[in-house]
């Protein structure tokens, strides 16, 4: 198979995700971009979340409404963030982005993810095999893990989709 084939049928794949996703009212995440701010006369500012938009969690993939992909950065579930108490470096950074999530408006218990990565689907754009998703064989596939092998994307994209719809009890 081409690349232009497979880049084709991947595109395919998101737009029935998006169908079928917006269709069974499937529980969504919040996306934001992390803005760090500048100093002002000496005194550090609070980094904010700026709102993005919403998009469905899929395992290590990021889908929006509009089709638009990325690959997962960060999470933050949204609870009150406490106060600095001078701890480990990350235990204070996800306090920080904690309090962030909850500047910006959002809803304790929401899920907020910044970090994200946008995937282009184009062919040319998914050259480099180390990528979350790339043209591996011939075809799309999703590396979602550091060490897992890569799947075929339209598998990945189906299975997590169905989880996502049908999730298991308790989850």
């Amino acid at each position: 198979m081409d690349a232009e084939a497979a880049v084709a049928r991947a595109r395919d794949a998101v737009a029935r995700a998006v169908s079928e996703l917006s269709a069974a009212g499937a529980a969504d995440e919040a996306l934001a971009e992390w803005v760090p701010r500048r100093r002002m006369l000496g005194v550090a500012r609070r980094p904010v979340l700026r709102p993005r938009g919403r998009v469905w969690r899929l395992g290590t993939l990021l889908l929006g409404a509009d089709g638009a992909l990325y690959a997962a950065g960060t999470a933050t579930r949204v609870t009150e963030p406490g106060r600095p108490q001078n701890l480990h470096g990350s235990v204070e950074e996800r306090r920080s982005q904690r309090a962030a999530a909850l500047a910006a408006g959002y809803r304790v218990g929401d899920v907020v993810n910044h970090g994200a990565i946008p995937i282009v689907l184009e062919a040319s754009e998914l050259s480099d095999p180390r990528a979350v998703v790339a043209l591996r064989d011939g075809g799309v596939s999703v590396r979602w893990s550091r060490t897992g092998d890569p799947v075929p994307f339209e598998r990945y994209l189906a299975e997590r989709v169905e989880l996502l719809e049908h999730p298991p009890a308790g989850a």
